[in-house]
């Protein structure tokens, strides 16, 4: 991507939320003096889990999605339920679907080895998307941090914001739009990160048999694909069962999800309708690009991630430097040490 958008994104990106300005003042020089291996311990980390999970790295990059989607990238989907939290994990987008959180776990662990204190939760899951999407081959880019973590989170606002997989591209531009992402290359190059993972029969099975309550199968599914999907996911299975995301290269960042939009063989209800909606044009030209030019689909995934990872950032003094990202510190502490609950 060009270095100097990246370098004006992380000093001086303005947010727009709710209403009010925030500016996020970070910068990719942040841990360079106080803890300069973080990137390399959350890589050595996710290298490590490859060998026996190779979803994780996009289960990684989907848990910084989630994390953003939800008044900004602030760690609030990794806290626990306790007493004073309500958890962002059992909303409807992440109950029994997010995982990795044992993954991210490790990665603090290691980190407040080296460098107690020091790194945020919410930085943690910025450098470990970016890290995740290099590993399989996609792009790298310059991450703005120095995020802190919520000491809050908030189930009703995951319910809210987070994009159901059953939305038609309409609902889809209206929600990133509701949290401040344009509603055309954003959405389009974000979405390009279902070019790896997997998704379960239940997120897409209404496609197959009753689609809109039509008695038959969505008519944008290419025939052989919804053949072999009816196949894997019968009426009234298992909907926990696993597909590929991506048909062709499952497990590697590429261009061929927006090739496999074109022949019809996007898996999600809201992958396809990037492609198949009458009238869409403007969507559908930046799938044939990103089709045509992988380059030209890693650059404007770089700016966008970016982009989304400036999205309400806590900075400076606000919120905290979580100990454990499952629990704040005033929890994990106890209510007499002022010291902890404040870092």
């Amino acid at each position: 991507m060009h270095l100097s958008k990246a370098i004006v994104a992380a000093f001086f990106f303005v947010v727009l939320l709710g209403g009010t300005l925030a500016y996020a003042q970070l910068t990719p020089t942040f841990y360079d003096q106080t803890c300069p291996n973080v990137s390399t311990i959350i890589r050595d980390v996710i290298t490590e889990t490859l060998v026996s999970d190779p979803r994780i790295g996009a289960s990684l990059i989907r848990l910084h999605f989630h994390d953003c989607f939800v008044n900004g990238c602030d760690g609030s989907l990794l806290l626990d339920n306790s007493d004073t939290i309500v958890s962002e994990k059992e909303a409807g987008g992440n109950n029994n679907s997010a995982r990795g959180f044992e993954v991210v776990d490790r990665m603090k662990a290691l980190l407040e080895s080296a460098c107690p204190a020091t790194v945020s939760c919410a930085d943690i899951l910025t450098i470990a998307a970016e890290e995740s999407v290099v590993l399989a081959g996609g792009p790298n880019w310059t991450v703005p941090l120095g995020r802190r973590d919520s000491t809050t989170a908030s189930r009703d606002a995951a319910n809210a914001f987070l994009l159901p997989p059953t939305l038609t591209l309409d609902q889809l531009r209206e929600g990133f739009t509701n949290v401040s992402l344009n509603n055309n290359s954003d959405l389009v190059a974000l979405s390009g990160a279902h070019t790896f993972g997997r998704a379960k029969c239940s997120t897409f099975d209404f496609r197959l048999y009753d689609f809109n309550s039509t008695g038959a199968p969505d008519p944008s599914l290419d025939p052989t694909l919804l053949a072999a999907l009816q196949e894997l996911c019968p009426q009234g299975g298992n909907g926990s069962v696993l597909t590929d995301l991506d048909l062709t290269t499952p497990d590697a960042f590429d261009s061929n999800y927006y090739s496999n939009l074109q022949g019809n063989q996007g898996l999600l209800q809201t992958d396809q309708v990037l492609f198949s909606t009458p009238g869409a044009d403007d969507i559908i030209a930046l799938v044939n690009a990103f089709s045509a030019n992988q380059t030209a689909f890693f650059e404007s995934f770089a700016e966008s991630m970016i982009r989304m990872g400036n999205l309400s950032p806590l900075t400076g003094t606000e919120g905290e430097i979580r100990l454990n990202c499952s629990v704040v510190n005033a929890n994990l502490a106890g209510p007499d040490s002022m010291l902890v609950s404040s870092i």
